[in-house]
């Protein structure tokens, strides 16, 4: 046990190498592969144009997802809230000048990239709360003024990403952040009266909605209501869910998909793809490499000794989880459709890099799990 303590302490690099988790690595490898093959089929069996930018993405990630992982958990609790800051700061750029793609204002171009700071901002959330969370004791928790700062870091950035609009976005930070308060140690009570207020407030929210978001909800509760329009792409994804059967049609096989039916078969219909060519042992065998991922993370968080880093891994297993659970259920017809990508599947830069930094944070927090951080 000393020894170990003597190993993990350790500065230098080639000490954090030895203990960098190989096995979370192969876990991410192995989902992003499927990607790539994915994405592969969509373009026609091609690498242009999505999956050869993914596979270079991707390179690039998991080489900054190592040196975030070695990054010693000290220094991420210190840049929690700066971090914050600047992603914060990044969102309300986006509201003077961002770049409008597909009806809603959501990039910062970059001449060379485009970043889309909401995706950095489910990152930035989870890191302070979990600095904030990692300062309190059981009797803070209980605490309504304590707990109104944490709500507050929650709720901004969730209007701003509302505003562009980005209603899945939106909502994706703020169930991260519930989940947060309820790992942080939140009473029951808090997340009850949560629930009957947001329920009490949808008729009102009802009338805030674009015509586009109250089309997607009533094509939710109707996709025969217009089959051909706003619940074409529900539909659609549906018949080719179906069509794979058992065993599906077959790598490059898709008809839905290559005959161009489905539509965003690169983004957020690239679960369907798959389903449609690998059919529902394909679509077990892909749901059962996300359960082994998310269950790995968590037995790391589990192993934390300090809050910061406990919290921070488990929020960022949360915030993995609903990125998968959403785009899944959204493909399916069990929720609306959002636009919210599948995790390490879908082509996108922004969101395959900030996943990416988050499982190299959960990597730090389990290299450096048995450091000393200071209560504030």
């Amino acid at each position: 046990m000393v020894r170990m303590v003597e190993i993990h302490d350790d500065n230098s690099m080639a000490g954090k190498l030895r203990y960098i988790n190989w096995t979370l690595l192969l876990l991410v490898t192995l989902v992003a592969s499927v990607g790539f093959a994915a994405l592969y089929s969509a373009a026609g069996g091609s690498f242009q144009p999505w999956a050869i930018k993914q596979m270079v993405r991707f390179t690039v990630g998991i080489g900054g997802m190592i040196f975030v992982g070695m990054i010693d958990i000290r220094f991420w609790h210190r840049m929690a809230y700066p971090f914050y800051i600047f992603v914060f700061i990044l969102l309300v750029i986006v509201e003077i000048m961002g770049e409008i793609g597909m009806g809603a204002q959501r990039w910062i171009n970059l001449g060379i990239i485009q970043i889309q700071p909401s995706e950095l901002m489910k990152i930035a959330v989870v890191m302070a709360l979990a600095r904030y969370f990692h300062a309190a004791n059981p009797e803070d928790t209980r605490r309504i003024t304590f707990l109104i700062p944490a709500a507050l870091l929650i709720l901004l950035p969730v209007g701003l990403v509302m505003v562009q609009p980005d209603l899945g976005t939106g909502l994706m930070i703020l169930m991260a952040g519930t989940g947060m308060f309820f790992i942080g140690g939140a009473p029951a009570w808090l997340f009850i009266l949560g629930i009957i207020g947001f329920c009490a407030s949808i008729p009102v929210a009802w009338h805030f909605l674009h015509d586009y978001q109250r089309n997607r909800v009533l094509t939710f509760l109707d996709p025969e209501s217009d089959p051909l329009g706003t619940g074409y792409h529900i539909t659609q994804s549906k018949i080719a869910l179906g069509s794979g059967g058992i065993n599906g049609k077959g790598f490059l096989n898709g008809t839905q998909s290559h005959l161009n039916f489905l539509p965003e078969k690169q983004t957020d219909f690239i679960f369907t793809l798959w389903c449609e060519e690998w059919g529902l042992l394909g679509g077990f065998f892909l749901l059962g490499l996300f359960t082994l991922l998310i269950t790995y993370c968590a037995s790391m968080a589990f192993r934390c000794r300090h809050s910061f880093g406990r919290l921070l891994a488990f929020g960022l297993t949360i915030n993995f989880s609903l990125y998968m659970f959403i785009n899944v259920a959204m493909v399916m017809g069990l929720v609306p459709v959002v636009g919210i990508p599948l995790p390490l599947i879908s082509y996108g830069g922004t969101a395959m890099l900030s996943l990416l930094f988050g499982f190299g944070l959960i990597m730090s927090a389990h290299i450096h799990r048995d450091a000393k951080l200071p209560k504030m």
